[in-house]
């Protein structure tokens, strides 16, 4: 099995930052992707920012600029800054994680628990 823990979250002023991390352990041959969803309440989950093989990063419009995603391979790990945080920006922080087994080609999609992330104005 594989365990998703995330990690960071915190109630910050408008203006502020915070850094989530996200750690993947173990039954992990590779993993293919890390991406970083959001939940406010009454609202769908959505897309923050994502990170797949090879570096190639995605976001969200309303994040783009703002929030900045990396990884650490060695530690199965992804990182989410967060810059200039808004009101808007609060809700649950849900890291989703991506990851081959074994040598099959088949994947395998985990979540967190998610973290809270509330942002004053």
């Amino acid at each position: 099995q594989v365990q998703v823990v995330e990690s960071g979250g915190g109630l910050v002023q408008a203006g502020g930052s915070l850094r989530l991390s996200c750690v993947a352990s173990g039954s992990i041959f590779s993993i293919s992707a890390m991406t970083w969803y959001r939940q406010a309440p009454g609202n769908e989950r959505e897309l923050v920012a994502a990170v797949i093989t090879g570096g190639s990063t995605n976001y969200g419009d309303s994040v783009k600029g703002r929030f900045t995603i990396s990884r650490d391979n060695a530690k199965n790990t992804v990182y989410l800054q967060m810059n200039s945080l808004k009101p808007e920006d609060t809700g649950v922080y849900y890291c989703n994680v991506v990851v081959r087994r074994g040598l099959s080609l088949r994947t395998y999609d985990y979540w967190g628990q998610g973290t809270q992330v509330t942002v004053s104005s």
